[in-house]
């Protein structure tokens, strides 16, 4: 009898404590949701602010408070956004990169991507300077552009993504042109030929396909500088390229503008000659 009672003690005072437990549980738990929330909101005040660094950091420290909170995701692009308002790429990438490692699969995944893009894009100069990060942006807009294609952020891609091979095709322009500079003939041909190959919807293509017949004809390759002069001129005949080019293989060309530019100047001594006759 004493048995069972001490039995039945023993599992009322484990009810109690199970209770007891789960109850401080649920309250501590609700204790740290409502730290999360607080500091997400001091992070968005401070962003209104311009205090941008706080802000993150205060992201930040709502993402360590509550981990598998849906606001955790939430609180690292907020923290990335914060520090692209103000232009601190580094800090930006930084934050962007470890989202997409934590969040491989995450619904925002395809905007993570496209501020990663922007923020490499933000930081080209010009097809002299360091092409890290045009080549990083260039990366990540064709990313979005095959992962993403029917979104917002593909149509914007594709439109940088063109903008970025005119910055690369230049860049194979300038050091082409710089190469025949110090006439070093095969090195300015492997330039010119990487706008051909690559870039050949750039604006570049018609001044790269010209240097490659001006280049080749000028090294004795006269086959190989008339298939480049058939290519130019059955996609661009009506280009100056084009006329310079025909010239190279036609030295008595002489341009229907230079034609009319000789002819006005003949008429305007004739005006001159006509004048001369009436004055006293």
């Amino acid at each position: 009898m004493f048995l069972r009672l001490l039995f039945i003690i023993l599992i009322i005072f484990t009810n109690s404590c199970s209770k007891k437990e789960e109850k401080i549980s649920i309250i501590k738990e609700k204790e740290i949701n409502l730290q999360m929330i607080d500091a997400y909101k001091e992070g968005v005040e401070a962003f209104e602010q311009g205090d941008v660094i706080f802000a993150a950091k205060k992201f930040n420290e709502a993402e360590i408070l509550f981990p598998q909170s849906k606001w955790a995701a939430r609180s690292i692009l907020m923290a990335a956004y914060s520090y692209y308002s103000q232009d601190y790429y580094y800090d930006t990438i930084s934050e962007l990169e470890r989202f997409i490692q934590k969040y491989p699969k995450h619904e925002r995944l395809n905007y993570a991507h496209f501020l990663l893009a922007i923020c490499y894009y933000e930081q080209i100069v010009d097809e002299k300077k360091d092409i890290g990060p045009l080549l990083n942006a260039q990366k990540e807009f064709k990313f979005i552009i095959k992962n993403y294609p029917d979104s917002d952020f593909a149509l914007d891609s594709k439109f940088k993504l063109d903008l970025i091979n005119d910055v690369l095709a230049s860049k194979e322009i300038f050091l082409g042109r710089y190469y025949m500079k110090k006439e070093k003939w095969i090195a300015a041909i492997n330039r010119f030929k990487q706008v051909v190959q690559f870039y050949d919807t750039t604006i570049y293509i018609e001044e790269a396909l010209h240097r490659l017949v001006e280049l080749h004809y000028r090294i004795g390759l006269i086959d190989e500088a008339k298939k480049y002069a058939k290519l130019l001129g059955y996609n661009y005949q009506s280009s100056k390229w084009y006329e310079a080019t025909y010239i190279i293989f036609n030295k008595d060309y002489d341009s229907p503008i230079r034609k009319i530019n000789k002819n006005k100047k003949k008429g305007n001594f004739i005006i001159r000659k006509f004048k001369s006759l009436f004055e006293l």
